[in-house]
């Protein structure tokens, strides 16, 4: 009892750092505030590329259009989603990196470098994780991720049960879903299967 008591301190200081950090804060358009969540008996890793400006400005992570569609992808409510006991979110970058010529700059890579491996590190009763986005697929999959993102979500099979490559789900991937329907005929039976199978032993 008094080792797991001191890994879930461990784990809310380290949360309480991170969110305190300011690394990056000069190349930030809006300064830092990063978004994280998860408490060490979440089953689920929710692992995204940054927060988007709406994120950044509520501290609130996937509540926009982007997170109404993964809920449904996943097949749970706002509830059990912010369930930090059920659910850990942890993006790429934590902070919203601004704004490029074609969407949202790209995660800053400080974030990993610094703080993945410490923090994934408290969270071992982690058994799924969904990596989201190509940036997000780089580090968790490393060398086994194909040449681009449509065949990395295409070889799921070979990541499963432990991880989902997921694209990611914002209105502007709509082209890509129309393009691979088997994405939502295959992956998303599957990931809401699993996904409900481990909440029911949280």
């Amino acid at each position: 009892m008094t080792t797991f008591r001191l890994k879930i301190n461990e784990l809310e200081q380290l949360k309480q750092e991170i969110r305190r950090c300011t690394l990056c804060e000069p190349e930030l358009p809006l300064g830092a505030n990063p978004v994280i969540r998860g408490n060490k008996s979440a089953k689920i890793l929710v692992a995204g590329q940054a927060p988007g400006i709406k994120v950044h400005k509520t501290s609130i992570p996937f509540n926009d259009a982007s997170g109404v569609r993964l809920r449904q992808w996943l097949g749970i409510d706002e509830a059990v989603f912010y369930d930090e006991d059920r659910v850990a979110i942890v993006p790429m970058g934590f902070c919203y990196p601004g704004t490029g010529k074609s969407g949202d700059l790209p995660p800053r890579a400080e974030c990993a470098k610094t703080w993945h491996q410490q923090l994934l590190a408290l969270l071992p009763d982690i058994e799924l994780i969904l990596v989201i986005g190509r940036y997000a697929q780089q580090y968790h999959l490393k060398d086994r991720q194909k040449k681009n993102l449509t065949e990395t979500v295409g070889a799921w099979q070979e990541y499963a049960p432990a991880i989902i490559p997921l694209p990611h789900p914002s209105p502007r991937n709509n082209i890509w879903l129309r393009r691979n329907p088997w994405f939502e005929q295959q992956v998303l039976p599957y990931l809401r299967n699993r996904v409900s199978t481990l909440l029911a032993s949280v």
